[in-house]
């Protein structure tokens, strides 16, 4: 009675059609997407040993290393942008949104794709996209603004193919225990490619005295990753892990797709923390080095940047703290949600929870603290950032286990396009077109340009609170909904709509 309740109160709608098919398997719904493509993966999958699932895991990490990489060079070498192209703050987190809003519109696309032909001709294809639009924006003049605006948007491409797809390979490589630690390998690279992406990007500038020579190292080391992925991922069967491979579950139609993800409450309230958590993290990561450039120009210690390559002394601190605390974060929230999931079901949103409420606080005050101590305001960054870090392998983690295998990458492409659209997206540019309708007030005051900064970023710790309402959300309803994936994946789970019919 009590397994009947939880399925009933996830998905009482949901009609689930289970019969027959190769080998004693079931299938997932009423029409049957590619046997022929089915067939293959099961034979594939019966090849893939452990190591090669171990050499797949390392690979993905590689490329999405490379693509946070990518991401936030632009942040690193922003001042010499400024200076470059001589534009405001607003204009320049215009780059970032750009890059998000192109990256949030194709997620979907390649959701749809990813759940339904081969995830790894997908991957493909979209680094290659990635790799020219990347290198083709590091050639542009400072007559050409818009051009580099243009390119920016078009390296979303290759990003919305390989992170939809990517942690759906990983969940049917790998279950249980074993997931969420590859799962944690894979996530852990948002943090060290974003940190890494500082560093590299102002060495380089610094060295070479162009910004522009900062685009162009990713490329490189792109290419070396799509002939990775070319030779060393496999293209398991959707759903393997949970089944041993036995199973062929149907794609059903996209409406369908988002039907049931709309009625999955814990999909919904995770996502919509998601959203809080990416504006938290996509403002501060493009403004932070920036903000602390103009501190130490308030606090005299650095004279103002008035030609590129400008000082990239807090691209590489904010960079270096980027890295060691993502690690550290990572590691510290898969832990803690390894030893306490069995004994607390809903721990995982609760652990989100915990992560985003505390580090509100920590930001908040190194925000204020930026304009008296940079050393202070570094270690409430460092403390805040742990905390947020908690939360990225878990959040990925939870996406699988309350989404079925046909549909995980739609789901990955929902929950990419809402945190997105909602959160980092817009959080750059919004918080640049605040700073400059302030800056209006002293047009011509350091002190006031680094004030205008510092209060728009203050919205930022009010959104984590939010976030973290979202995720005390989640735990309400996770339970229940991780009991009816699971019972469905065994072809337990019973129709409801003829007992809401009879009741009706």
């Amino acid at each position: 009675m009590e397994n009947e309740k939880s399925t009933e109160s996830v998905q009482p709608k949901e009609k689930l059609n289970l019969r027959s098919c190769m080998s004693g398997s079931y299938r997932y719904g009423s029409i049957c997407s590619e046997p022929e493509d089915s067939m293959l993966s099961s034979a594939e999958s019966n090849n893939i040993s452990p190591r090669k699932a171990y050499v797949a895991v390392a690979v993905l990490c590689y490329v999405n290393l490379l693509n946070y990489m990518d991401r936030y060079t632009i942040a690193g070498v922003l001042l010499s942008i400024q200076q470059y192209f001589n534009i405001s703050d607003s204009t320049s987190g215009l780059l970032q949104t750009v890059f998000i809003c192109s990256f949030m519109l194709l997620a979907p696309v390649f959701g749809y794709l990813g759940d339904r032909y081969n995830r790894k001709l997908i991957m493909v294809v979209g680094l290659i996209a990635w790799i020219i639009t990347t290198l083709g924006s590091s050639f542009i003049t400072n007559e050409y603004f818009w051009v580099l605006v243009l390119m920016r948007a078009l390296v979303g491409t290759g990003e919305a193919s390989y992170v939809t797809i990517a942690p759906t390979i990983i969940g049917d490589l790998f279950t249980g225990t074993k997931r969420t630690l590859m799962i944690s390998f894979f996530y852990i690279f948002i943090p060290v490619g974003s940190g890494l992406g500082y560093i590299l990007g102002a060495t380089i500038a610094s060295a070479t005295g162009d910004w522009r020579w900062a685009l162009r190292l990713n490329p490189i080391l792109g290419g070396l990753g799509l002939i990775l992925v070319v030779f060393l991922i496999p293209n398991p069967p959707r759903g393997a892990s949970e089944t041993e491979g036995a199973a062929c579950m149907e794609s059903t139609t996209y409406l369908e797709d988002i039907k049931y993800l709309l009625r999955n409450r814990s999909f919904v309230w995770s996502s919509l923390g998601v959203t809080a958590m990416a504006f938290v993290t996509g403002a501060l990561a493009f403004w932070t080095p920036t903000f602390l450039s103009r501190a130490r120009v308030l606090q005299n210690i650095t004279p103002p940047c008035i030609k590129e390559p400008c000082d990239p002394s807090d691209s590489y601190i904010f960079g270096a703290i980027t890295v060691v605390t993502g690690i550290i974060g990572v590691f510290i929230g898969t832990y803690i949600s390894r030893k306490l999931r069995d004994r607390v079901p809903n721990a995982d949103p609760l652990i989100c929870a915990v992560g985003m409420l505390s580090s509100s606080p920590c930001l908040f005050i190194a925000i204020v603290l930026a304009g008296n101590s940079i050393p202070a305001t570094y270690t409430c960054i460092g403390i805040g950032e742990t905390l947020l870090s908690l939360n990225w392998a878990i959040l990925a983690d939870i996406l699988l286990y309350v989404v079925i295998p046909t549909r995980r990458a739609t789901a990955e492409a929902l929950q990419i396009m809402v945190c997105h659209l909602l959160g980092d997206a817009g959080s750059p540019y919004l918080l640049g077109a605040i700073s400059d309708a302030l800056s209006k007030v002293k047009p011509d005051s350091p002190d006031w340009r680094f004030r205008s900064l510092e209060y728009s970023m203050l919205l930022c710790p009010f959104i984590g609170v939010l976030g973290g309402l979202f995720f005390l959300l989640t735990a309400l309803y996770i339970k229940a909904d991780r009991k009816a994936v699971e019972m469905l994946i065994k072809g337990e789970t019973q129709v409801q709509d003829e007992s809401t019919e009879g009741s009706a």
